[in-house]
């Protein structure tokens, strides 16, 4: 039996603090974050959404939605990456953020990649 699934992706996510943008004193706290998502299933699927949940420290929730990522429908190829770079801001200075890829296969089959929770906090934070 085949273990590779028709439509899978790998999502792996780098974070960084901005401290240049960042105005603490003034609760803001900004971050960036590099995702790369790579098609690892059998068919070519293009991504047309994205469904951010972003949580500060103080449990306050933010829901945003949105077309594609940094202005992109990236359509890939099995065994195709396609990487991007976007932003968050925070007013406290630990968060988290988690949420889904809105994909449509190019059978027509729409299905929700999950995007795995992960943390945006300033350096010397989190121990």
């Amino acid at each position: 039996m085949d273990e590779t699934a028709d439509y899978t992706l790998e999502i792996q996510i780098a974070t960084r603090f901005l401290d240049e943008e960042s105005q603490p004193d003034d609760d803001r706290y900004v971050f960036a974050y590099t995702i790369r998502i790579r098609n690892v299933g059998r068919l070519p699927a293009q991504l047309l959404g994205r469904h951010w949940v972003i949580t500060d420290a103080n449990g306050k929730t933010e829901e945003v939605h949105g077309d594609g990522v940094v202005g992109e429908q990236p359509r890939l190829e099995p065994g195709e990456d396609f990487i991007y770079t976007s932003g968050a801001v925070l007013s406290t200075a630990v968060g988290t953020m988690e949420g889904s890829y809105d994909m449509m296969g190019d059978d027509g089959a729409h299905f929700d990649a999950p995007i795995p929770p992960f943390t945006l906090s300033i350096p010397r934070t989190l121990h």
